[in-house]
């Protein structure tokens, strides 16, 4: 599966662009407006607030930043907008080529709150989702979608947002049929108490009560540990033959990135990254290499993927070990801010 650049861009993706020159134009002149008479509205109250008689200190510069930081805002709009349909229009474009489908919006679903129970993703105040793929990936169900996952930490003037998790999630039919629960997590995620006496023997989740997995492949334990209800199961759900492949993609993502749970049929895959499938902007000169980004995003993630399926052992997408830039669940929900 490889997106066709070159065969977008100077096919129907490239004559869409192209009409979108007046919209960014229009964007950046009616920001600039906005942000001139903001400027111009803003400047008596400022006077007003630093030199009159009413204001001083702390509340004066608090009332200061907000004033700006709205009139910026409102001036952004306009160019968040037009940014936002390119964006759309180009992934879409992407999606269409790849047989898959996207949208901007995401309604995160079981295969988040799996995640969030067996501590694929760290514990969070906030949440905000984009950029969802979904349909069907060499014969598998699956979707893939952007998350940013935010905790509030500090006190008084300190409190601040903090991004504990900034990456994809992606939820894929397995290849072959399972029952039990299991557990690819990062090495030395489950310790015992202060880290006395080495990694657990077991672990619990809401009550699931999941063991350790002795594996045989000799880099395995450096980098994964394994935990499931069924000891047989796991090690024919997670092979050797294709942890070197999730090694390798260990690499391309840098590190700690990669950790997934094998339930219900399915496989849920969380990978740590940088912001994802930014393929908006004004720069229509920029255009191209936006859209080969956003395609080699997608399909190192894909690519992922198919590696961790049985079905596809030992398979990857050619050049998915590049540098990356960067279902069946239940009911979704709307994109929610915690």
């Amino acid at each position: 599966m490889r997106a066709d650049v070159q065969g977008l861009m100077h096919g129907e993706l490239g004559d869409w662009l192209g009409q979108q020159s007046a919209m960014r134009t229009e964007a950046k002149a009616e920001a600039t407006s906005r942000w001139t008479w903001g400027a111009a509205g803003l400047l008596p109250v400022l006077a007003f607030l630093w030199f009159g008689p009413f204001f001083s200190g702390t509340f004066t510069f608090i009332l200061t930043a907000l004033a700006i930081g709205g009139v910026y805002a409102w001036g952004y709009m306009p160019i968040a907008e037009a940014k936002k349909a390119i964006k759309v229009g180009i992934n879409s474009a992407i999606a269409n080529s790849l047989g898959v489908q996207y949208a901007h919006d995401v309604e995160p679903g079981g295969e988040f709150e799996a995640c969030r129970t067996y501590g694929l993703v760290p514990n969070y105040d906030r949440s905000d989702f984009e950029d969802r793929w979904f349909g069907r990936l060499e014969g598998h169900s699956f979707e893939l979608y952007e998350a940013h996952l935010e905790e509030r930490r500090g006190s008084n003037k300190n409190r601040r947002w903090v991004t504990v998790f900034r990456g994809a999630i992606i939820a894929m039919e397995f290849g072959r049929s399972f029952h039990s629960t299991t557990l690819l997590q990062r090495a030395g995620k489950h310790q015992k108490w202060l880290g006395l006496g080495g990694r657990k023997d077991n672990v619990k989740f809401k009550g699931h009560q999941l063991a350790y997995v002795d594996q045989v492949h000799p880099d395995f334990e450096d980098i994964f540990e394994l935990w499931s209800d069924d000891q047989v199961e796991a090690r024919v759900l997670v092979h050797p033959s294709y942890i070197e492949h999730l090694i390798a993609l260990e690499k391309a993502f840098h590190g700690e990135a990669v950790r997934a749970l094998f339930t219900r049929g399915s496989v849920v895959i969380a990978v740590e990254s940088q912001d994802l499938f930014e393929s908006g902007s004004l720069d229509a000169e920029g255009d191209e290499a936006r859209v080969a980004e956003a395609a080699a995003q997608f399909e190192a993630l894909a690519g992922l993927a198919l590696a961790i399926n049985q079905n596809e052992r030992g398979r990857v997408l050619q050049n998915v070990e590049r540098d990356p830039i960067g279902g069946q669940f239940g009911r979704r929900r709307r994109n929610v801010r915690r």
